[in-house]
């Protein structure tokens, strides 16, 4: 059975808690950076605000920032792009009763999701967990995202870099339009780079694993090779790279973003160093995504996941789900997003080789 894209149940303004309820209170900014005393913060989830009598979508949200009324529709403001004088929504109820109405309860579900136990085993991800299904569902949704022109964002960590076959999957997983963005620091862009320069990733081959002599200089040297040529695709062309998974993205314009962090050695040129620059620059392809998978980085991940919204409102004006997983060997990593907020995603606890395998013979990579 192929891919089924969930169906958005808009709620019914016509009830009485809708038509009853008041405008949601505005009020003013006090100054740059700051909101009023007893601002609205956003949720993942869809959230409506009553102004002049009309209710509004909050239309590209994120969580943890502050809903906008600037005369025509909501935007989803972070804290530190408040200007002074904006006109934030004030109410902290989520029920309609001050205009705000947080929409959790927003897919429909098919019979089987309704028919739920109220006791049951093996409810939760771990390593006990069958896959299996998890394995086809996201290739069907890969297929799909493809065929309509979704937008695939990948956050990878360092080890997606270490194997050479996670590498040549990720490779071809970029080539064949199965990622639209990737999200990185500064180590997967050195490993990977270092593996199609040197043959190693942190001084291990790539491909048997053993470790090359003087192997700890390796991604050192590779940083300074690209430095030298001041740009990665100037080091691409300069050394004819020809593999790996941000030479697929160069060579198939795809946009990387990498953010820096404070334990970076180098950096590479295209890292940045502006934390809030890099967010921004994160958001503006999480505001386009329609799905996230996120492997083997834990606080990338969770970034991401703080910026990724349960839905996505189309050019067509459509109401679609955003898809998220998190890949990780620790039960307690592929899970943490979830606790920090993120409810919608799903873990799957494997080591990034095998999750790249298991995608690789279902794409037929």
């Amino acid at each position: 059975m192929g891919f089924k894209m969930a169906k958005y149940i808009e709620p019914d303004f016509t009830q009485k808690k809708f038509m009853e309820a008041p405008d949601a209170l505005l009020v003013t900014a006090p100054h740059a950076k700051a909101a009023p005393k007893g601002f609205h913060a956003t949720s993942i989830f869809p959230e409506y605000f009553k102004i002049n009598g009309q209710w509004h979508l909050a239309e590209d949200s994120r969580m943890d920032a502050v809903p906008v009324w600037d005369g025509e529709k909501i935007n989803v403001v972070e804290f530190r792009n408040i200007k002074e004088g904006d006109r934030i929504v004030v109410g902290r109820t989520e029920d309609a009763s001050e205009g705000i109405y947080v929409h959790d309860n927003c897919w429909e579900k098919d019979e089987e999701e309704n028919a739920q136990n109220t006791f049951a085993f093996r409810q939760s991800r771990s390593r006990e967990t069958s896959f299996t299904q998890d394995y086809k569902d996201l290739v069907e949704l890969l297929k799909y995202e493809k065929e309509h022109n979704g937008y695939v964002v990948w956050v990878l960590g360092p080890a997606c870099s270490f194997d050479v076959e996670a590498r040549r999957v990720m490779e071809q997983l970029i080539a064949q339009g199965y990622c639209q963005a990737l999200l990185a620091g500064n180590a997967l862009a050195t490993h990977d780079l270092e593996g199609g320069y040197l043959g190693t990733a942190l001084g291990c081959d790539i491909v048997n694993q053993r470790l090359h002599f003087n192997g700890h200089y390796n991604h050192l040297d590779t940083i300074n090779a690209i430095n030298t040529y001041g740009s990665i695709p100037e080091f691409i062309r300069g050394e004819n790279i020809n593999s790996g998974i941000i030479y697929s993205c160069v060579k198939n314009n795809v946009p990387f973003v990498l953010n820096g962090s404070i334990r970076d050695d180098g950096p590479l040129p295209e890292v940045y160093e502006n934390n809030y620059v890099g967010q921004d620059t994160i958001r503006s392809h999480v505001r386009r995504a329609t799905t996230v998978i996120g492997m083997a980085t834990v606080l990338h991940t969770i970034a991401t996941g703080n910026m990724t919204p349960t839905y996505r409102v189309l050019d067509d004006g459509t109401i679609r789900p955003v898809y998220f997983y998190m890949v990780d060997t620790s039960e307690f990593a592929a899970n943490k997003l979830g606790d920090r907020g993120s409810l919608s995603a799903k873990g799957i606890v494997t080591n990034v080789q095998d999750f790249m395998r298991n995608l690789s013979a279902g794409l037929r990579l």
